[in-house]
């Protein structure tokens, strides 16, 4: 019987199967010798054990398209990655970096910034602009206001979509929204640190209709992207892609070259200074890891 590893918990697989409702597995020792781990997601065969209780074992992992370590999700569509417009406060470092790995995964990404009823209109402008040109759709909502639910439903429509991005910007409460009988968890922003409490415990995967699967994920704060090499960060800003061969000389890395069209672009504002500034950080921290 085939199906789909809709959660992970404690060593416990729940798969759905379609017409026939959700098992709850284990995994073979084979996995555990091959170093495998199922990861939700997954599409797997099963031996049923119980009919009547739902149990059983997966006994093979069919091939994956993809996989994400963090969020640890195979066979994704997209990402949206969910971002607060204040509370908590946005760090686009770590967005930038979250659309690097997604780049490199070569997996499409979509921007969520929520709780726009929290921002002014000036500092949502200039946040959108900034990202303008990463190559993400971006979408501004507010669950508070039911603006962009629309547009996120339709965007979710027919793909497996992984919800990511730091606790408390409203991933749950935008599912909630979405996919009512989700039932997540929400919770409220600490005030005395002003981070979310980490209300997702684990990595579900709900059917929201017929071929629309959304994945909501255990908040992050951090993110590991040392498997790109300095060299060729460049190539997972797309809003450099246009001047590529464009500078003075072949390779540039567009950091301290001097005729570089990116730094140029930069200075006459076709490139924003935000994402220029974050990729030329992260460029010298991955340059610095390299050498140790």
């Amino acid at each position: 019987m085939q199906g789909k590893i809709i959660k992970g918990i404690a060593g416990f697989y729940y798969v759905y199967v379609i017409e026939a409702g959700v098992y709850e597995c284990k995994a073979k020792g084979v996995f555990r010798n091959k170093k495998i781990k199922p990861l939700v997601g997954d599409n797997v065969l099963i031996d049923v054990i119980s009919d009547s209780e739902h149990t059983g074992n997966i006994t093979d992992i069919l091939p994956r398209k993809n996989e994400l370590i963090r969020p640890a999700v195979a066979n994704i569509d997209q990402v949206m990655i969910v971002f607060a417009s204040l509370s908590p406060e946005p760090n686009f470092n770590l967005l930038s970096r979250f659309i690097v790995m997604m780049e490199y995964n070569r997996i499409d990404t979509v921007i969520c910034f929520n709780k726009t009823d929290q921002v002014d209109s000036e500092s949502l402008d200039k946040m959108v602009k900034d990202f303008s040109g990463c190559g993400s759709r971006i979408i501004t909502s507010s669950v508070k206001e039911n603006k962009g639910i629309d547009e996120i439903r339709e965007v979710l429509q027919n793909k497996t979509t992984a919800l990511a991005g730091p606790s408390g910007v409203g991933k749950s409460s935008i599912l909630n929204s979405v996919f009512p009988e989700a039932e997540s968890r929400t919770g409220e922003i600490s005030e005395k640190i002003n981070r979310g409490k980490h209300t997702t415990r684990h990595t579900e995967i709900f059917n929201i209709t017929g071929d629309t699967f959304v994945l909501d994920t255990p908040g992050f704060t951090s993110l590991d992207y040392n498997v790109v090499e300095d060299k060729d960060l460049r190539f997972y800003f797309n809003e450099f892609t246009e001047y590529e061969g464009k500078c003075r000389f072949n390779g540039c890395v567009h950091v301290n070259e001097p005729d570089c069209a990116v730094k140029a672009a930069v200075t006459e504002g076709r490139i924003s200074e935000l994402r220029y500034k974050i990729y030329t950080d992260m460029y010298n921290e991955l340059k610095n890891k390299r050498k140790y």
